[in-house]
């Protein structure tokens, strides 16, 4: 397998970065897929963003204290209401602090164990952070392939799983300041290119949450720039729905 991306691939992913600036609140680039189906397995992963203060002791599917406080469980709670026999399956495995390498590290046993039809990432805001608080030397190149390596790796494993790539975000506030300009942006730009080669559906939540600003400051939505208040998961789960057609 090689970790280079294709011409192709590289400016369809541009043009989805170009097309999501403009795209109306919740709109998302997504290749035609069906619902979900009766009994679908739905797994989130991420950082901190999707963990929101999970019990990691639980590993049962739509428990409460196991899909944590955030968009994962807001997600749930709606669809399980709204399709009360549908036999869904939600299952949170983000972990606060995980970079792609992380991931790669724990993805056999949280992610391809559980078998899921549908497969949610959020994943690059630390893997910028963490160079200018913990000495993580990884270069958008380096997320760039190992992210896509990943992708690889889950579409042999699980050929039908349905994948959604959430873009990394950040609100300008808090800790984040001109220190993260413009290579955040790049791995901005880098996530859409994995998904695009991924075949995966792409959530644009930079855009998304530039247009809620204009409503309401970007600590309204995230306090710290980063980690979204209960408003800020909100956002993110209906943009979420709408990918995942729940």
């Amino acid at each position: 397998m090689t970790n280079d991306i294709s011409r192709r691939d590289f400016l369809a992913a541009t043009a989805t970065m170009a097309a999501a600036s403009q795209l109306p609140i919740g709109a998302v680039t997504d290749p035609p897929q069906a619902a979900a189906a009766k009994g679908s397995v739905v797994v989130f992963q991420g950082d901190s963003i999707t963990d929101a203060g999970r019990k990691r002791e639980s590993a049962d599917a739509n428990a409460a204290g196991a899909l944590g406080n955030g968009y994962p469980l807001l997600v749930a709670a709606a669809v399980l209401a709204e399709r009360a026999t549908s036999g869904l399956q939600f299952y949170n495995r983000g972990i606060s602090g995980n970079k792609v390498p992380d991931l790669q590290q724990r993805w056999a046993s949280d992610t391809l164990d559980l078998k899921p039809d549908v497969l949610s990432i959020l994943i690059g805001v630390n893997d910028f952070w963490h160079t200018l608080t913990h000495g993580y030397t990884g270069t958008v190149q380096d997320y760039e392939q190992q992210y896509t390596a990943l992708l690889d790796d889950t579409r042999r494993a699980l050929p039908q799983v349905r994948l959604i790539v959430l873009e990394p975000f950040v609100l300008r506030t808090g800790a984040v300041d001109a220190r993260w300009f413009p290579e955040f942006d790049q791995r901005r730009a880098a996530a859409a290119r994995v998904a695009s080669h991924a075949r995966a559906g792409f959530v644009p939540l930079q855009s998304i949450f530039d247009q809620k600003t204009r409503l309401a400051p970007p600590p309204y939505w995230a306090a710290d720039g980063v980690h979204p208040t209960p408003a800020g998961h909100a956002v993110i789960a209906e943009a979420w729905r709408r990918a995942a057609r729940l």
